[in-house]
This record gives structure tokens, sequence and C-alpha cells, in this order.
């Protein structure tokens, strides 16, 4: 591979660092390359824009955008790029995170964008590493280790909960 795998990691607000953090963690995990900025979609909305604009000649080869209420970051994001998004809605509102949940995956036809659970940054992490695993070979075994740790730690829950009195 001439490159190293490259995400962005865009919150429409840093009170979305807590959340979005599982999501660096996944990146780290893999050894993913990957920038973190707070670009707003009402706020900044030039600077959303041309981040999107610019973002594949930079070597970004996906976006993990999350954002809260509204949330229009990963659709106004996915509309300057031809560049996979995954949305991540954040439960910030009165509604529990179902209006950033609905925002972001009810996209029009034409300009999809992947959407994780309310909150679920690390699947977002781990759904970007599935996505570059398709170019970056390396990935796909590393997510096959991934999977088979998971598995066994949920055996080793399971035997040490049959052994227990209740």
């Amino acid at each position: 591979m001439d490159k190293n795998p490259k995400v962005a990691i865009i919150m429409g607000s840093d009170s979305d660092l807590p959340i979005v953090t599982k999501a660096i963690k996944v990146l780290k995990e893999f050894k993913v390359d990957f920038e973190v900025r707070v670009i707003s979609a009402h706020r900044t909305p030039d600077q959303a824009s041309s981040f999107a604009k610019e973002a594949e000649a930079k070597g970004f080869d996906i976006i993990i955008a999350a954002a809260g209420k509204a949330a229009h970051l990963p659709g106004v994001l996915a509309a300057y790029t031809v560049l996979p998004i995954i949305g991540i809605p954040i439960k910030s509102s009165a509604l529990d995170g179902m209006d950033a949940l609905l925002s972001i995956v009810q996209m029009p036809s034409g300009i999809p964008v992947a959407t994780v659970g309310i909150d679920g940054a690390e699947n977002a992490g781990l759904l970007a590493v599935e996505m570059l695993s398709i170019k970056y070979a390396y990935l796909r075994e590393a997510l096959k280790f991934h999977r088979e740790s998971m598995m066994q730690g949920v055996i080793k829950k399971d035997e040490r909960i049959r052994t227990e009195e209740f």
C-alpha cells in the first residue's frame, strides 16, 4: 500500500468528545491514522463544506461524524464528498438522542450515511475498520483476531457464571 489508512473524526461540538473517544480508542487499537476536529454544520458551515470537499485529497478514506439534536453534520459532509460517512447520533437533548438518530439515518436517496446506534462510537470505529479492511487486508486479519478475543472473553464469563452458587 502506498499510504496508511486514515479516518477523519468530526464532532459538531467538543461536548461530544467523551463519546467520540470510544471511536478513537478503536482506531488506535487497529493502528489506523486519524484526525479529530470540531466543525459545526450550523455554526461553521463553510468549514464543514471545505473539509468534506478536501478530505479525499488530504488522504482520508472515511469520515466519522458525530452530532446531537438536529444532527445535520453527517449529512452535510456527505453532500460534499463521495467518501463513506459514518454518523454517530449523540444523546444530547430531551429526546434522548432519537432526534439525532432520525436526522442521520433518514438521509435522502442518493446521499447515504451509514449510521450506528445512539452514542455508538465504538461501533463507528469498528465499522470504519471493517470498511478499510476491503482495501487493507491486514485489518481484516486484525478484525478476525479481535472477534476471536471477544468470543474467548464471553466463554470465560460463561464458565465463571456457571460455577456461581445462586
